[in-house]
């Protein structure tokens, strides 16, 4: 099991920190775009509920599409949401997006606990290349970020 820690602090309020990330119409405009993301399930009204199932395609290694499936499995409105994969490259995937108003804006925290499957093979992969191609996508996300608040 692997882990990620992430704090990023943005000069919004908190009702636009979440308004924007609790809207999963936005994950492709701050997803690496070699990564080819794209949300195939309808979104509805684009507001995020407990239960609710996501669907995309994305490209995580050499341009080979895959289907990723989440479900936000918690959802506590201007605190956090949980989502967890169900299908997908990891063997386990559990990201939680906490939200803490601070002076001057909000801070955003993401922790993440990942594994990855194929046994040995899949653990020297994420050794000398899955790890960094993780933090890559969240260093991503923060310029992005940064760049757009």
């Amino acid at each position: 099991m692997q882990s990620l820690n992430k704090s990023l602090r943005l000069p919004i309020t908190l009702d636009e920190a979440w308004s924007f990330f609790s809207d999963p119409g936005n994950l492709s405009r701050i997803t690496p775009k070699k990564m080819n993301f794209r949300i195939t399930s309808e979104l509805g009204d684009g507001r995020m509920y407990p239960g609710m199932i996501i669907t995309y395609k994305v490209s995580p290694i050499l341009g080979i599409s895959m289907t990723w499936v989440t479900e936000i499995s918690e959802v506590r409105e201007k605190e956090y949401f949980i989502d967890n994969q169900l299908l997908g490259p990891y063997k386990f995937w559990h990201h939680q997006h906490l939200f803490k108003e601070i002076p001057g804006g909000v801070e955003m925290t993401d922790i993440l606990h990942y594994a990855v499957p194929f046994g040995f093979i899949g653990r020297f992969l994420e050794k000398v290349f899955i790890k960094k191609k993780v933090e890559g996508i969240f260093s991503y996300r923060e310029k992005v970020l940064q760049t757009m608040f």
